[in-house]
Protein backbone atom coordinates (compact mmCIF):
# COMPACT_ATOMS: atom_id res chain seq x y z
CA UNK A 1 0.00 0.00 0.00
CA UNK A 2 1.08 3.37 -1.20
CA UNK A 3 1.21 6.08 1.20
CA UNK A 4 2.47 9.39 1.13
CA UNK A 5 4.73 11.02 3.20
CA UNK A 6 3.92 15.33 4.53
CA UNK A 7 5.83 17.46 6.67
CA UNK A 8 6.88 20.20 7.79
CA UNK A 9 4.12 21.22 9.78
CA UNK A 10 3.98 22.75 13.50
CA UNK A 11 3.38 25.40 16.39
CA UNK A 12 3.26 29.12 14.55
CA UNK A 13 2.04 32.43 15.65
CA UNK A 14 -1.18 34.39 14.39
CA UNK A 15 0.26 36.06 11.22
CA UNK A 16 3.43 33.53 10.66
CA UNK A 17 3.92 31.11 7.66
CA UNK A 18 5.12 27.28 7.25
CA UNK A 19 5.44 25.46 3.98
CA UNK A 20 4.44 21.52 4.08
CA UNK A 21 6.13 19.27 1.70
CA UNK A 22 4.23 16.02 0.56
CA UNK A 23 6.72 13.19 -0.54
CA UNK A 24 4.36 11.64 -3.58
CA UNK A 25 4.46 8.12 -5.28
CA UNK A 26 7.23 8.07 -8.15
CA UNK A 27 4.62 5.88 -10.07
CA UNK A 28 2.87 8.87 -12.46
CA UNK A 29 3.48 11.36 -10.29
CA UNK A 30 3.98 14.06 -13.21
CA UNK A 31 0.74 13.14 -14.19
CA UNK A 32 -1.26 12.75 -11.11
CA UNK A 33 -3.34 15.68 -9.75
CA UNK A 34 -1.83 16.40 -6.48
CA UNK A 35 -4.01 18.21 -3.40
CA UNK A 36 -3.98 19.37 0.33
CA UNK A 37 -6.88 18.78 2.54
CA UNK A 38 -7.14 19.30 6.08
CA UNK A 39 -9.08 18.23 8.99
CA UNK A 40 -9.84 20.32 11.85
CA UNK A 41 -10.76 19.29 15.30
CA UNK A 42 -13.80 18.24 15.67
CA UNK A 43 -14.57 18.59 12.21
CA UNK A 44 -15.00 16.42 9.06
CA UNK A 45 -12.46 16.13 6.49
CA UNK A 46 -12.52 19.74 3.35
CA UNK A 47 -10.81 20.50 0.71
CA UNK A 48 -8.23 23.03 0.67
CA UNK A 49 -6.24 23.39 -2.81
CA UNK A 50 -5.49 21.24 -5.82
CA UNK A 51 -2.76 21.35 -8.92
CA UNK A 52 -3.04 19.43 -12.02
CA UNK A 53 -0.28 18.10 -14.39
CA UNK A 54 -0.32 21.13 -16.41
CA UNK A 55 -0.25 23.27 -12.97
CA UNK A 56 -4.17 24.56 -13.24
CA UNK A 57 -4.87 25.36 -9.12
CA UNK A 58 -7.87 25.64 -7.16
CA UNK A 59 -8.28 26.87 -4.20
CA UNK A 60 -11.19 26.52 -1.08
CA UNK A 61 -12.58 30.28 -0.35
CA UNK A 62 -11.10 30.05 2.92
CA UNK A 63 -7.55 29.94 2.08
CA UNK A 64 -7.70 32.08 -1.29
CA UNK A 65 -4.91 34.36 -1.60
CA UNK A 66 -3.34 32.95 1.65
CA UNK A 67 -1.75 29.54 0.33
CA UNK A 68 -0.18 28.48 -2.75
CA UNK A 69 0.09 25.40 -4.30
CA UNK A 70 3.09 24.07 -6.29
CA UNK A 71 4.79 21.11 -7.06
CA UNK A 72 8.44 19.35 -8.20
CA UNK A 73 8.09 16.67 -10.41
CA UNK A 74 11.56 15.92 -10.78
CA UNK A 75 11.31 15.60 -6.65
CA UNK A 76 7.78 13.95 -7.37
CA UNK A 77 6.71 16.72 -4.49
CA UNK A 78 4.15 18.68 -3.78
CA UNK A 79 4.10 21.91 -1.70
CA UNK A 80 1.97 23.96 0.37
CA UNK A 81 3.58 27.53 1.32
CA UNK A 82 0.64 28.78 3.80
CA UNK A 83 0.82 32.66 4.75
CA UNK A 84 -0.70 34.70 7.28
CA UNK A 85 -1.76 31.78 9.25
CA UNK A 86 -5.01 32.19 11.62
CA UNK A 87 -6.37 30.22 14.34
CA UNK A 88 -9.00 28.29 12.21
CA UNK A 89 -6.01 27.13 10.16
CA UNK A 90 -4.78 25.04 12.93
CA UNK A 91 -5.62 21.36 11.55
CA UNK A 92 -4.09 18.14 10.46
CA UNK A 93 -2.94 18.79 6.73
CA UNK A 94 -2.99 15.72 4.11
CA UNK A 95 -1.42 15.19 0.69
CA UNK A 96 -3.45 13.01 -1.76
CA UNK A 97 -1.96 12.23 -5.16
CA UNK A 98 -4.66 11.29 -7.65
CA UNK A 99 -2.87 9.43 -10.56
CA UNK A 100 -6.10 8.45 -12.11
CA UNK A 101 -10.14 8.26 -11.29
CA UNK A 102 -10.08 5.62 -8.27
CA UNK A 103 -6.32 5.34 -7.45
CA UNK A 104 -5.30 7.95 -4.89
CA UNK A 105 -3.01 7.52 -2.63
CA UNK A 106 -3.11 9.67 1.01
CA UNK A 107 -0.64 10.61 3.32
CA UNK A 108 -0.82 10.32 7.45
CA UNK A 109 -0.89 13.59 7.59
CA UNK A 110 0.76 16.67 9.22
CA UNK A 111 0.22 18.97 12.72
CA UNK A 112 -0.39 22.66 12.04
CA UNK A 113 -1.01 24.60 15.21
CA UNK A 114 -1.48 28.27 14.46
CA UNK A 115 -1.60 29.88 18.06
CA UNK A 116 -0.24 32.54 20.18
Amino acid sequence: QVQLAESGGGLVQPGGSLRLSCAGSPFRFSISVMGWYRQRPGKEREFVATITSGGNTNYADSVKGRFTISRDNAKNTAYLQMNSLEPDDTAVYLCKQEVRYGLEYWGQGTQVTVSS
